[in-house]
């Protein structure tokens, strides 16, 4: 590889994934809008094995849980090595940026936002953990500055779905990956409320029109619909937005613990 190719690589928004299951990737990543960013070289996905690091012959990840219970959790020195490596290890490109977000998916986390997805996106791309098991010793997250991020308040058998789905929506927000530059502001969450209703022909279906207004002409009057829908929507669906969007606050934290 060139330093010309390595100076432009060092540029492209990078997604590293830390797993036990490398082979799960791309997976849905490899198809679509990000599979076809992906083929083009608007952004890079790195799936490292997290055995790889570890020390022993059987390639052990994990141990039993400190104080009992069922299960076993990711060791921290075995997960601090995969993250060393990945980020500031020999292997790891000069030009690399050191200081970029470091991820760890899991259902106690903070719940992900659009707002969070816009900001990932903007930056370098972030190092992601997939946790497995019962979870990952507490002294990793503290030691290598995990911050813990969920998507729902429900338990995955580990995190790389929950990663698939984090990569995607910042991925779709990359320059030259969706078709129209307007194409993400008019959407869910773009401006703290849900997306108004779609239609598209026929004009008629199963006895229901498209409603008059989106067939006018008039774009103010269309605009005006739109956003009365998207905010009736809101009312009823996510009164936890809608709260938040009139107080200028931020959505309620997730506070589970699970």
């Amino acid at each position: 590889m060139t330093a010309e190719t390595k100076a432009y690589e060092a540029r492209i928004w990078r997604a590293t994934v830390l797993t036990l299951f490398p082979e799960m990737f791309p997976g849905p990543l490899g198809v679509s809008l990000a599979g076809k960013a992906l083929a083009s070289g608007l952004w890079i996905l790195e799936a490292r094995d997290i055995r790889d690091s570890a020390t022993d012959r059987h390639r052990s990840v994990d141990d039993t849980p400190a104080g009992g219970g069922p299960g076993m959790v990711l060791r921290a020195d075995v997960l601090a090595a995969a993250i060393d490596a990945a980020d500031s290890g020999p292997d790891r490109p000069k030009d690399r940026p050191r200081n970029r977000p470091r991820l760890l998916m899991s259902p106690r986390g903070r719940p992900l936002t659009q707002s969070q997805v816009v900001e990932l996106a903007a930056g370098p791309g972030p190092l992601i953990v997939c946790g497995r098991f019962e979870g990952v010793d507490q002294r990793v997250i503290a030691a290598r500055g995990l911050e813990e991020v969920s998507i729902g308040d429900y338990v995955l058998s580990g995190g790389e779905l929950a990663a698939m789905a984090l990569i995607d929506a910042c991925v779709r927000l990359l320059p030259g990956v969706m078709g129209k530059p307007g194409s993400g502001t008019e959407e869910s969450f773009s401006d703290g409320l849900l997306e108004y209703p779609q239609y598209t022909r026929p004009q008629e279906f199963e006895g229901q029109a498209i409603p008059d207004v989106l067939v006018s002409g008039d774009h103010a009057k269309v605009a005006a619909w739109r956003l009365a829908e998207a905010e009736a929507l809101t009312r009823a669906r996510r009164p936890d937005l809608w709260a938040a969007k009139n107080s200028g606050q931020k959505p309620p934290k997730n506070t589970t613990k699970g």
